[in-house]
């Protein structure tokens, strides 16, 4: 039966003299073992839902993309967590938004959506949602790590913020998201995220936002990395779903007006990864790159940067 898997870490303006060799391979390591993850449940019959989820956690795990323990610092030393989950099938969906606790972010929105009576949790009430329901957490020494401080520094002593995880400071948008189509037909979109360098505390970006950086419907599954203002205000993963089924256009057609045209025109910069109800995989980016994987029931894998 056909399924079909996609992931990405985050895109941004990536040169390759920017990026270690070390570092590179650390990054495609993360990215298989993500894919790794992903495939098994599809490969054996399981949920898109359940795909996703997993292929997420995998990158939360790593310390090479900014989510999880990977994730970057607020402007106060903190870690907020955004992350958001849907099924395409029930249009079911949750998210988290300022969360400081949680081990796997994806869980927690995961968690949300499974109440059936909430979508989205912010702050500390999620966290106590979180401790509620036995979820893994994490001490903030877990996710203070050596480079995530040290980009911290950097960027107060410069006065700004960044929207990279790259400490080169390449414009690296910092997020990690998985879209699935499994076996029974059915779509799903995941996507986790620590936010911006030096962000405010209190700020959200488009990954906790249903329709903005996740969305999934019986069309297509979208999940998005890019300057999540401008995601947010371009309404990005639910707009590629509208365009498929108002304009009509091919998934690939309405990703690539999205992210090359719509959300370029409003000073935007990022991607986004899509997969359709027949397998069909998209990966368009208006930056100099981004990390993202693919997988399909053909025995099809691959992961690129540039």
């Amino acid at each position: 039966m056909n399924w079909s898997l996609a992931i990405h870490g985050g895109a941004g303006l990536i040169e390759r003299q920017s990026l270690s060799v070390e570092r590179e391979a650390a990054c495609t390591t993360g990215l298989h073992d993500a894919l790794a993850a992903g495939q098994q449940i599809l490969a054996a019959g399981g949920s898109a839902l359940d795909a996703v989820m997993a292929s997420v956690q995998s990158l939360e795990l790593s310390p090479w993309f900014n989510a999880g323990h990977g994730a970057v610092l607020t402007s106060e030393g903190g870690i907020e967590f955004d992350a958001s989950i849907m099924c395409g099938r029930t249009k079911r969906a949750g998210a988290i938004a300022g969360a400081t606790t949680p081990k796997f972010p994806i869980a927690a929105a995961r968690a949300v959506m499974e109440t059936n009576r909430h979508v989205l949790m912010v702050g500390n009430g999620a966290d106590a949602f979180i401790a509620k329901s036995h979820l893994e957490t994490a001490s903030i020494d877990y996710f203070r790590t050596a480079e995530r401080m040290a980009q911290l520094e950097k960027m107060i002593h410069r006065q700004r913020y960044a929207l990279d995880h790259d400490p080169d400071e390449t414009d690296t948008y910092g997020t990690v998201g998985a879209v699935a189509l499994d076996q029974h037909g059915h779509l799903a979109a995941a996507t986790s995220t620590g936010g911006m360098v030096n962000q405010w505390p209190g700020r959200v970006g488009d990954s906790a936002i249903i329709g903005a950086g996740t969305w999934a419907d019986e069309r297509c599954a979208i999940s998005a990395t890019g300057h999540g203002e401008l995601y947010m205000r371009g309404r990005c993963a639910g707009r590629v779903a509208d365009l498929i089924e108002l304009g009509p256009l091919s998934l690939e057609e309405a990703a690539n007006q999205v992210v090359h045209q719509e959300i370029q025109s409003m000073g935007g910069l990022g991607g986004l990864i899509g997969v359709s109800h027949t397998g069909e995989i998209v990966m368009p980016f208006s930056t100099g790159g981004m990390f993202r994987g693919w997988s399909r029931a053909d025995g099809t894998v691959g992961t690129g940067i540039w």
